[in-house]
């Protein structure tokens, strides 16, 4: 990681502490959507409520598109729904792109029932969520935005868990880069910095990073047999 993404990543999860968006509670583990138990949970929408946060937290996600995926190398800018729409849109609009958004479920009707806004047929499409925990929401919104003739090959999140087993995988076997600005990690680097939570708390917040599958399977969720995601 270089100093300018370092510093990027650090920035963000100042933010995220500031703005109450970090959930640490190991005594009563959070089940996520993808299955897995973590004591640990990132409220990414909180940032919506905050103008000067998420202008700052905008700007550094465009930045970081920038030096990694390019200014002039993306021609629309996707949300996945319902999270990643908003922060599709701000980002849209600092890069001057079309923006669009996928559905999780078609409605049925319309020219491409996934789609909305205009069908991005052969443009380079940056998928955007808030965040991701093991990258399975992501493959589903770039398969169809590629089959709705879209040629995707990264996406960006403002926040990654960074532990799951798989989750940069599936999305690399599919030629989709995943750009983030911060994840665990870099909250408890921050953390250190200016404490927040009980150390107790923080301890068991790393000893699910450093084995979050073992972590999960003791605490209700799913573990490693079930981390490999099924073929269809």
């Amino acid at each position: 990681m270089s100093e300018t993404d370092r510093d990027a990543a650090l920035a963000t999860a100042r933010i995220l502490l500031e703005i109450s968006a970090i959930n640490v509670r190991p005594e009563k583990p959070f089940i996520l959507t993808s299955g897995w138990a973590s004591p640990v949970y990132i409220d990414c929408r909180r940032i919506i409520y905050f103008p000067r946060a998420r202008a700052r937290i905008c700007e550094l996600a465009v930045e970081k598109i920038g030096r990694h995926v390019g200014y002039e190398s993306i021609d629309v800018v996707a949300g996945g729904e319902t999270a990643g729409i908003p922060f599709a849109a701000w980002i849209a609009d600092r890069m001057l792109l079309p923006m669009a958004y996928v559905r999780k479920q078609p409605k049925g009707f319309g020219r491409n029932s996934l789609i909305e806004g205009d069908v991005p047929e052969n443009k380079r499409t940056l998928l955007v969520e808030d965040l991701t925990t093991d990258g399975q929401s992501k493959v589903r919104f770039a398969t169809a935005l590629r089959a709705a003739g879209a040629i995707v090959n990264h996406a960006f999140v403002v926040f990654f868990y960074g532990v799951f087993p798989g989750s940069l995988e599936m999305l690399s076997r599919m030629g989709v880069q995943l750009h983030h600005l911060c994840t665990w990690w870099d909250v408890l680097e921050a953390c250190r910095e200016k404490p927040v939570f009980d150390p107790s708390l923080l301890q068991e917040v790393r000893r699910f990073l450093e084995d979050p599958v073992a972590w999960s399977r003791a605490h209700g969720g799913k573990g490693e047999e079930e981390s490999e995601p099924k073929e269809k």
